[in-house]
């Protein structure tokens, strides 16, 4: 099948909402006191830790993913990241609660950038109580070739240093691993330091993009607790590894209701783009 065939193809899933995944999740961002149960809601992204993919492990691609060719197109580029995704939430998703979860291969588009080849998959996420649709996601999945030992470091942006809130972030190891567990994320570029730098090109362990997005709404939830946020985007733009600091940041409009959130590496660098739209 050519992989434009992919599109329109559609998985369906349900699944119960335990508090488990939550309260971990809230402990790996250092929570106090707080103990998710039946009937509370669910902060926005962390949806991210529920209707995982489970596959058996010998059909594990060379790089922990699972193998293309099922339900995603098997493109012929080793590569694979999350870039970016565009969220609405619609309704609350609350924990307890049965939700179902449909996804669908929205778009594939293939182009050629100073990395050399790359593609996009566009993938439409919805998620349901019943007959109420909770959330709706575009999630944005680039493939890449594997990299050129001998081309220049690409140049990024820098990040704005100033911001109405802020948040320092160390990441180690053991927070990678945790949130590789939450999610069943296998992908071997956040837990297995030869595998980054010697195959994939990279300097160390590599910080989840969903990861730091979770921070930034985070972030948000900290500093505006009474805040609700309806829609929420964000766009990877740069890799973090586990030897760099980061911070996370956030800056309001005049009317409060967009506010604009972004990463900064410890060398200035523009690594993740956001913004957040409050109700």
């Amino acid at each position: 099948m050519h992989v434009d065939q992919w599109v329109g193809k559609a998985e369906s899933s349900k699944e119960r909402i335990a508090p488990f995944p939550a309260n971990a999740m809230a402990a790996t961002l250092n929570h106090r006191g707080l103990l998710y149960k039946d009937g509370d809601p669910l902060p926005p992204l962390w949806h991210w830790l529920y209707f995982l993919q489970v596959f058996n492990l010998k059909d594990k691609g060379y790089d922990g993913h699972s193998k293309l060719g099922g339900f995603l197109p098997p493109l012929e580029l080793p590569r694979r990241m999350w870039a970016g995704s565009r969220l609405k939430f619609l309704a609350p998703m609350n924990i307890g609660a049965q939700l179902n979860k449909k996804s669908t291969i929205k778009a594939v588009t293939q182009k050629s950038g100073r990395s050399g080849a790359l593609a996009f998959v566009t993938v439409l996420h919805q998620i349901h109580d019943g007959d109420t649709l909770c959330l709706e996601e575009e999630h944005d999945i680039v493939y890449r070739e594997k990299p050129n030992s001998d081309a220049p470091e690409a140049l990024a942006a820098q990040a704005p240093r100033d911001s109405t809130f802020s948040r320092n972030i160390e990441p180690d190891p053991v927070m990678l691993f945790r949130y590789s567990a939450l999610t069943f994320n296998g992908h071997r570029i956040h837990y297995d330091q030869p595998f980054c730098t010697n195959e994939e090109g990279y300097k160390g362990l590599v910080v989840h993009g969903p990861l730091m997005a979770t921070m930034l709404l985070d972030l948000v939830r900290c500093e505006l607790p009474q805040a609700v946020v309806c829609e929420f985007e964000f766009r990877v733009l740069a890799p973090v590894f586990e030897t760099n600091t980061f911070s996370i940041h956030g800056e309001p409009d005049d009317d409060g209701k967009i506010i604009k959130l972004w990463v900064r590496r410890d060398d200035g660098a523009l690594v993740i783009n956001a913004q957040a739209t409050l109700k």
